[in-house]
């Protein structure tokens, strides 16, 4: 049979299908969080039981974590109280049913779907889930990974499996070469422009075409981050000597495992004559950098077209269009470079590896932001990245520009830490969702890519050339 990778990873990890076509699939990995897994221990407590698989579980503290902390702060040292009560709850969670956590006293500590992959717990064939719907960025190892929600988190802690619907097999060939200051965060956001929101519904995109076969892992890991946005449940990749080269850097296994294993690994790729559900084909050398207008990502444009006008839109798209732009404040604004910035964010678990700080560091070496930009800031994805950022010399760059360099975590990716927008504030952001609030209350997100918001914290507007 002629099977694509989503089917080999789910027919390697089915347990029982019932008649009503439902499915309890074994789970590899488990990452947990502070803000989807407090019920979930309560649930266990409530019924008695125990983690399965103690050792296929991995815990860290990101979304509520202050990204200004210091050597001596702990949890408790965090002045909201709710964002406080869940840190220490899965403190307490953790240390009472023995699983390892990286808590936010740790050199390790950062946002979970950066820190995994880093430590070596992501590893290809696995099946993944998490309390978080970005989990879809595991998929750039050849992992059939997920977000899950509390009541799931719950069972996968009791059970060790996952009840689910199969999914639809969709294919995105991205073949080409990129033109310069063009990222993979530009192509995935070009493709949600393409598709839509919920063009990839009830679907695993499998992204390849010989643009994927040359990028690094960290650009694969943000196009699977963001096939969640593109209404997909999961993205993922093929394994190839990229992510094998990537693992063996990073996993924890002797020589002997990694040899054995890396056999079994390269079979993790679709088969030559396998049937997808759905195929798009993308020519990447023509796409420019995209930024996004409104308050969707698929609200998308390249950094130099005009926004859209209603005579653009279909009477069905009309209100939202209106909303959209109304929340946005883009009355009399012809094209993005119109607009004038507040903040600049880089980061979150779409772009804050080291990959994204380097390529921001080089776009604004020897420059200074501008005096338009209330604040900028750099908050790298986990502890090992900011390290080697450190070691790098990037955090003396980002400073000298006049940029804040912080501590690892979500961020102002969105509203649950002190890094929010104030209303009406504009806000060049790195991250993968631009909705309504998602970065403060009524504050206005533009997703771009990590060299784009660099530099627009130095002109203060969207630049007219790379």
């Amino acid at each position: 049979m002629n099977n694509t990778l989503y089917d080999k990873l789910w027919k390697e990890h089915l347990v029982h299908t019932s008649d009503s076509g439902e499915a309890l699939i074994y789970i590899d990995r488990h990452y947990l969080h502070e803000v989807t897994s407090p019920q979930a221990f309560e649930g266990l407590r409530h019924k008695k039981l125990a983690p399965w698989r103690l050792n296929a579980n991995v815990a860290t503290p990101d979304h509520n974590v202050p990204t200004i902390r210091g050597k001596s702060f702990t949890a408790d040292s965090i002045a909201d109280e709710v964002s406080k009560i869940q840190v220490v709850e899965l403190d307490k969670n953790c240390h009472e049913f023995n699983i390892q956590q990286f808590d936010i006293e740790s050199q390790e500590q950062g946002i979970v779907h950066v820190m995994g992959p880093e430590l070596g717990f992501t590893l290809p064939g696995m099946t993944i889930v998490c309390g978080d719907s970005h989990t879809s960025t595991h998929g750039a190892f050849g992992c059939l990974a997920m977000g899950i929600g509390t009541s799931e988190v719950e069972h996968v802690l009791a059970t060790q499996c996952l009840k689910i619907s199969k999914l639809k097999n969709m294919q995105v060939i991205f073949e080409g070469q990129l033109q310069a200051g063009v990222t993979s965060k530009d192509i995935v956001l070009h493709l949600i422009k393409l598709i839509g929101t919920a063009g990839g519904t009830n679907h695993a995109i499998e992204f390849s075409g010989s643009y994927i076969d040359s990028a690094s892992m960290e650009s694969r890991m943000t196009i699977c981050n963001m096939a969640i946005e593109a209404g997909a449940k999961v993205g993922l990749v093929g394994v190839d000597q990229i992510t094998c080269d990537y693992v063996k850097a990073h996993s924890q296994l002797s020589s002997e495992q990694f040899e054995l294993a890396q056999n079994f690994w390269k079979t993790l790729r679709s088969d030559e004559h396998s049937i997808f559900d759905k195929t798009i084909s993308i020519d990447v050398g023509v796409i420019k950098p995209q930024v996004t207008w409104g308050t969707s990502p698929e609200m998308t444009i390249d950094f130099d077209e005009k926004i859209p006008v209603e005579l653009n839109v279909s009477a069905e798209e009309l209100e939202n269009f209106k909303l959209a732009k109304a929340y946005m404040g883009l009355e009399g604004a012809e094209k993005l470079q119109d607009l004038s910035f507040n903040r600049v964010f880089i980061g979150s678990c779409t772009n804050s590896r080291i990959e994204d700080l380097r390529s921001a560091a080089a776009a604004i070496q020897g420059q200074r932001v501008s005096a338009k930009i209330t604040e900028a800031i750099v908050v790298p994805g986990s502890g090992m990245v900011k390290a080697q950022a450190e070691a790098e010399g990037l955090d003396k760059i980002f400073e000298d520009a006049g940029f804040l360099w912080r501590d690892p975590g979500c961020s102002m990716c969105l509203g649950m830490n002190p890094d929010q927008l104030q209303p009406y504030e504009r806000c060049a952001s790195t991250s993968n969702r631009n909705f309504e609030g998602r970065q403060g209350n009524l504050g206005r997100t533009h997703l771009m890519s990590p060299m784009m918001a660099a530099l627009t914290a130095i002109n203060g507007t969207i630049p007219d050339l790379l």
